[in-house]
Formats: C-alpha cells, structure tokens, sequence
C-alpha cells in the first residue's frame, strides 16, 4: 500500500484506491480524502479547457443548456444567504461563464467571477455583462475584499487548498460570509456505488469532503460554520447520462445523449450534495 504526506497536514496518507491511474489517498491524521496528483496552471487550463465543457465524461456535454437551472440555483441561494446577512459585494471562484452569478445578482448580490476558462470568461462578459475576471483562486491577485466568496462545486477542483484556503479569508472581510456546496463522500449515493461514483474522477476532482471534516478544515483557516444543509439541484438529462456512462464505462456515444432534448431535467440526489455557509473570524 503506498503513502504519501497529507496536502494539509503532512501527516501519513494511505492509498486506498487508482481511479484513471492516480491514487486516492485517505490521511490516517485529519482524514483527508485526496489525489495524488499536482496541476501546474497550463495542466488547470487544459483539464478546465473547452472539453470540460462542452465535451462530456466528467464535464458538461453542453454547459450551456444548464444556464436557466444554474440562474435558477442562484436565486435560491441569495434567498437562503438573507437569513444570514444582506446583499453586497460577491466573489464567485470558478463562476464559469456566470450563470449562477447572474441569479445571486438578481438577489440583489453585486458580483465578480473567477473563472480560468477563457470562453467562458468572454461569454460571461460579452453575451451576460457579468464581470467575469480570468485566473484561479491559488494565483489570483485581487486588492480587495468580499461580503461573500462563493465556492460552487469549485472546492474539490482546487488544485492546492492550503493556499486557496488562505486566499478565501484575505478575500472575504471580518464577518464576511464563505459559501461552500460540494459533494458528500459519506453520501448514500457515494457509499453505493463505490469506486463507481462518479466524484471519484481525477484529475478533475482532486478532493473529497464530508461536512464535517470541511468545517473542521475551515476553522484553521479563519472561519467559523453558520449554517449547512442538503442541495437542491437538477441537471439535465443529457448531463445525467453522459456522467452515469463516463463513471460506469458503458460508453453511450455523444450522438445518442445529443437526442435527448436539452429541455429534459432531472433532479440531482440531494443527499448526495450538500452546502455549508461560513463566516470569517
């Protein structure tokens, strides 16, 4: 069984399972779930490139016909978030071409996108007139800070946590809000299928979190847990398909997930996500 330091503690992390060839390791220390494997920003931009989105597997077959659900997901949270403070000025980290950011500033949010994909920052920008900025959070260099950082299936895509994580608090203001969603590898879905859940897919999935061990993360980084919960979330019935064959390895061709209608949706399990609401200390 071979070992590896832990990316946050530095403790001894045990292999338990290759998925694609890389290793998925587990710390015997803070219990961390990771891959062991390392971008460089080029390796971010390819994994995150046009294929991401448009190409299927463990992406998007067309990230697009997701635009009204992830508008719609954006609204929910800006209503949640007012049961914890008032609209201001937003981050989203990994905004892709601003979707969701659109629906948190029909909330009344005022935002700013992180996206390392160049389409997807000049779609955002020219086709929504979103300000939508190119980079990733581990390089970025904004001045500023944030009433909310938002982090939407973004935190297990970050290539080096310690680093992003201490980037989100020099980000979000004394009192700021921290908005997580993520997936849950304690989930039943997870615990169901096993090696075959489809989070398990690096190098674009590089770590795996419960809420518990998120929270416990956060705190050594500055911020303290508010609120959590289960995700209410749809896809498309395109976008279902093409991660249940990619994860399965059935190899349902393109052509035949290009006949479903984009306007089919499906509901996301809700216990196989959950988001989790931070405040900065």
């Amino acid at each position: 069984m071979s070992s590896l330091s832990c990316v946050f503690c530095g403790r001894v992390a045990l292999q338990f399972m290759k998925k694609r060839g890389i290793g998925i390791l587990h710390c015997t220390a803070c219990e961390h779930v990771f891959a062991d494997v390392s971008l460089s920003h080029d390796h971010v931009e390819n994994v995150y490139g046009s294929d991401y989105f448009f190409g299927g597997k463990d992406g998007y077959p067309n990230y697009l016909d997701e635009a009204p659900l992830l508008e719609r997901r954006g609204r929910r949270y800006a209503r949640l978030l007012r049961r914890y403070t008032e609209p201001g000025q937003q981050l989203d980290v990994g905004a892709a071409a601003g979707f969701l950011l659109k629906g948190f500033e029909a909330g009344g949010w005022s935002g700013t996108g992180l996206e390392p994909n160049a389409e997807m920052v000049q779609f955002g920008n020219e086709k929504l007139g979103l300000r939508l900025l190119r980079g990733t959070l581990e390089t970025c260099n904004l001045k500023r800070q944030f009433d909310l950082v938002s982090l939407i299936q973004v935190v297990a895509h970050l290539n080096d946590l310690p680093t992003a994580f201490t980037k989100l608090r020099a980000l979000t203001r004394d009192g700021g809000l921290l908005l997580v969603e993520t997936w849950n590898q304690e989930s039943l879905t997870a615990r169901l299928l096993g090696k075959y859940w489809h989070e398990y897919s690096p190098p674009s999935v590089l770590h795996w979190f419960t809420p518990e061990r998120l929270a416990h993360i956060l705190r050594e980084y500055g911020f303290e847990q508010v609120a959590q919960g289960r995700t209410l979330k749809w896809i498309s019935l395109r976008h279902a398909v093409s991660l249940s064959s990619f994860a399965i390895g059935d190899g349902v061709s393109k052509k035949l997930q290009e006949k479903i209608p984009a306007s089919f949706r499906v509901p996301y399990p809700s216990e196989d996500l959950f988001w989790g609401i931070y405040r900065a200390v």
